[in-house]
């Protein structure tokens, strides 16, 4: 037992497993500040354009007409002068294309946000690493030679 909390230690200890974890935990909260972003100040002047043309996208869908007995307060069927039931025709939610478009934007921004702070992240990363020291760049051997016969010559 000692043994398997030790490789435990070892594994949740690993810098790659607690950097993931931060990413995660990170990346969670961004993701619900883009989905604020996006519910609250991005969709509301598309809804506003959308609903001078009679489209609510908020709550855009596709519907299907069902009937059912209509409902008195008590809930009871409302019955006719014959004693039949009065049908009343409901719109059901069939496909809910604005919600599903709302989450497309959401993607679609943490995507482009993500985006920008990796591109942040390796210029100041490339900014602040130290550059290797110019190694000296080995000659080839043709050049070596000529350069010590032009040394050569030159001594008296």
């Amino acid at each position: 037992m000692k043994k398997l909390l030790a490789e435990f230690r070892e594994f949740a200890m690993k810098g790659s497993v607690v950097d993931l974890a931060v990413g995660v935990v990170i990346g969670a909260a961004f993701a619900k500040i883009i989905a604020s972003l996006v519910a609250n100040i991005i969709m509301p002047p598309i809804n506003l354009l959308t609903s001078k043309f009679g489209v609510n996208f908020k709550d855009w869908a596709l519907t299907v007409n069902t009937e059912a007995p209509k409902l008195d307060d008590d809930g009871k069927p409302v019955l006719d002068e014959a004693g039949n039931a009065v049908m009343a025709v409901y719109d059901y939610p069939w496909l809910n294309i604005g919600p599903f478009i709302q989450t497309l934007v959401d993607f679609a921004l943490v995507a482009a946000g993500l985006f920008a702070a990796i591109k942040v992240y390796n210029r100041v990363k490339e900014r602040f690493e130290e550059k290797p020291a110019d190694t000296p760049k080995e000659v080839p051997e043709d050049i070596q030679l000529l350069r010590e016969i032009r040394d050569a010559v030159q001594k008296p």
